[in-house]
């Protein structure tokens, strides 16, 4: 059944799993945790997973690879939400702006990853 049901949230060549690197598997879950309210299972010390409905993720102490692109998460409250991501001592990097379609802040992670949240 799980087989099925994994198959169910495939899309061809659409993005299906998105993974970082971590100085610290144990922080980094507290972070998204707190801020995010993600759950986590881990795969050994290196290794931890988390899955939505809309894509699924990682985070390991593995090897850098080249590039960056900006993971943009979507909230029901931003404002709510941003707070969240101070409390879990996440850092501000562009405060709450208006875009054609809603508005986002910009913040960076405990790995100095920076990500997005937007809403309508």
């Amino acid at each position: 059944m799980e087989n099925s049901n994994q198959q169910n949230k495939l899309k061809h060549e659409q993005v299906q799993y998105i993974e970082f690197l971590s100085g610290d598997i144990a922080r980094t879950k507290a972070f998204y945790t707190s801020s995010f309210g993600w759950s986590f299972t881990d795969y050994g010390p290196d290794y931890t997973a988390f899955e939505g409905d809309y894509v699924d993720g990682g985070f390991t102490t593995g090897e850098p690879v080249r590039g960056t692109v900006l993971v943009v998460l979507y909230s029901d409250d931003i404002e709510a939400t941003k707070q969240k991501v101070i409390n879990a001592g996440g850092i501000i990097v562009k405060d709450i702006f208006d875009f054609p379609g809603g508005k986002r802040f910009q913040f960076t992670d405990p790995d100095g990853y920076e990500l997005a949240v937007w809403s309508l």
